[in-house]
């Protein structure tokens, strides 16, 4: 069996597989597709920690289920900044971003099609985890772009040094592990 790391996330434990990002880092892998009973819990308990907000806005593709979830209760819609520009997606705004779970550079975008549902709103930034920050920067830049103002960043885990950021709220902190 391979190693596991097991927390507790909104009162649910589970048990994350240890993945090496570098030979001499793991992480925990953190996956909520799936597991519908962590997502609501998570959003459940995310929701009541969020500020005022008027729509939420999460990055393609582990953010979905957390942001749809959290719109069905909270009644709000949500957008998501998407990988590749869609036929459907008019005068898109995009931004390019390095994640630490990403091998390559990828690009976010959004189209006219969202942007009104940003534009002069009251925006609650979602993704499941916060690790380098560098998603967490590229929608906030979309947001901007479009002209949403960003009330709160959230995530369910903040992992290595960003449980140690002021700027975001989130569940629990998940540490980097050193491989052996």
């Amino acid at each position: 069996m391979s190693e596991v790391y097991t927390m507790t996330i909104a009162g649910l434990t589970r048990d994350l597989p240890l993945c090496p990002i570098s030979d001499k880092t793991n992480i925990a892998g953190f996956v909520m597709f799936s597991d519908v009973e962590l997502t609501v819990a998570a959003s459940t308990a995310l929701l009541e920690r969020s500020p005022e907000f008027d729509v939420i806005v999460t990055a393609e593709s582990k953010g979905i289920p957390l942001a749809y979830e959290m719109a069905r209760q909270s009644g709000k819609p949500y957008v998501v900044a998407r990988k590749k520009i869609k036929l459907y997606m008019p005068n898109p705004v995009s931004v390019t971003v390095k994640s630490i779970t990403t091998a390559n550079e990828q690009t976010l975008h959004l189209g006219d099609d969202t942007a009104h549902l940003i534009k002069g709103k009251r925006v609650l930034i979602v993704d499941d985890v916060i690790s380098t920050g560098e998603s967490l920067l590229a929608l906030e830049k979309l947001v901007n772009t479009i002209g949403g103002s960003i009330v709160a960043k959230e995530a369910v885990l903040a992992e290595g040094g960003a449980a140690d950021r002021d700027d975001i709220i989130f569940l629990e902190p998940l540490p980097l592990f050193a491989r052996k």
